[in-house]
């Protein structure tokens, strides 16, 4: 199982800014808006190891625990007043229930404790009402819209996921593949934060419409994020 958070101390956050707002990239893969007390997290994708399980793909039974507890710890650490779970939370409409008990009552817990948001998503359009929180389309807060898919074309102040970015990074003979964020100053996508979702490169063509003129990455390191030009991504 995934480790826990690293304590604040430890860890090397990478600070951008979109559509005007300054927002730290977190290596878990989390985004804090610090000014206004908001935690974002993305394609959490829970129970994805028993839907797999029950079609023959076993896979280990712990990512939504993992998940659930890296932001627990988040959430310890930040004290956010509103957390925005940004779409494809659950991997499926039947994730809720095959979740253990003890999962579903860290989820209980973590949305009592703020404004917790479920953003809409493909794979759960209707998350599971007994969870608590409150489900919307798309969130609205200041300059900043945050949905699910990023939209094509112009979209200031878009903060998505879905795509599930990650990014193939040369240096030192060798290319490494982590999962990144992506961002051009004006909107900006989001890394999966489930266990066991996987990444699409940030340089094949899905991307280009929501980046014509060009990104930078925030990949995602054991020790920080670090901010990744072009000239060092390759594809895969």
């Amino acid at each position: 199982m995934p480790s826990a958070v690293q304590p604040e101390a430890e860890v090397r956050t990478l600070d951008v800014e979109v559509a005007g707002v300054c927002l730290t990239l977190r290596p878990c893969g989390a985004l804090w808006w610090a000014d206004a007390g908001v935690l974002v997290v993305s394609d959490l994708h829970l129970e994805k190891g028993s839907s797999y399980a029950a079609r023959g793909q076993m896979l280990p039974p712990y990512d939504t625990r993992a998940a659930l507890s890296r932001i627990a710890a988040l959430v310890d650490i930040l004290d956010p007043t509103t957390v925005i779970s940004l779409g494809d939370s659950f991997h499926d409409r039947l994730a809720r229930f095959r979740m253990a008990t003890d999962d579903v009552r860290l989820v209980r817990s973590l949305t009592e404790r703020c404004d917790w948001v479920w953003i809409e998503g493909n794979h759960d359009p209707l998350p599971p009402d007994d969870l608590g929180g409150r489900l919307s389309h798309e969130l609205v807060l200041g300059p900043l819209v945050f949905r699910h898919a990023p939209t094509a074309g112009a979209a200031h102040g878009e903060v998505a996921g879905h795509l599930h970015p990650c990014a193939r990074v040369l240096g030192r003979g060798r290319a490494l593949r982590a999962r990144c964020f992506a961002t051009d100053g004006v909107r900006l996508v989001m890394p999966a934060y489930g266990a066991l979702t996987g990444g699409l490169n940030v340089l094949d063509a899905a991307f280009a419409p929501v980046f014509p003129n060009g990104f930078i990455a925030g990949v995602m390191g054991r020790d920080g994020v670090y901010a990744t030009g072009g000239d060092r991504l390759a594809a895969d």
